[in-house]
């Protein structure tokens, strides 16, 4: 980690009511006393990832995001479900970062992660995927998640509970 990266990356998956939480997200890490910053997966110019497409060669955007996630002690990712799973901006970027070097869980081993959504169906599918696949990666993934959606709108103290106890884990050294 370097002198000016954040405690917190709250990493967003749409571009919705995920990245509304995602602000509240750094609001609330920031009004604990810590650095966020945020990072809208949306935004990317990352092509779909395909072997063939790997063929073409690494997009110009993935060393970047690897530079901006690996420089973050902790993860916060704020995305809705899609399709009973992980939304594809998501799938696409992992995708994308767990084909660069030669160790495709480097960038998530030992790394605290908490998850957090706010989706228009049950969203919980979301939380149950994402928290398999992060646990695969090697991501030591908060116990507690945050689920919400437009009956149950996340509450400022959930979001404080989860961050506080994201902050109190260490990035393991591998």
């Amino acid at each position: 980690m370097t002198p000016s990266s954040p405690d917190v990356l709250v990493i967003t998956a749409s571009n919705g009511e995920n990245l509304k939480l995602g602000e509240r997200f750094v609001d609330q890490t920031q009004a604990l006393g810590h650095s966020a910053s945020l990072l809208d997966l949306t935004v990317l110019d990352l092509p779909l990832f395909t072997p063939r497409a790997q063929d073409c060669g690494t997009p110009a955007a993935v060393a970047p995001l690897q530079e901006q996630l690996m420089n973050a002690a902790r993860w916060v990712i704020c995305a809705p479900e899609y399709n009973g799973s992980i939304p594809p901006s998501l799938s696409n970027a992992i995708a994308w970062l767990s084909t660069q070097g030669n160790d495709f869980r480097a960038l998530f081993n030992g790394r605290p992660v908490a998850m957090a959504t706010f989706s228009g169906g049950g969203g919980m599918e979301l939380l149950v995927s994402l928290r398999i696949q992060l646990t695969h990666l090697g991501a030591q993934v908060v116990g507690r998640q945050l689920l919400s959606n437009y009956a149950n709108p996340p509450k400022d103290e959930s979001i404080t509970d989860l961050l506080q106890r994201l902050l109190q884990m260490t990035p393991l050294a591998l």
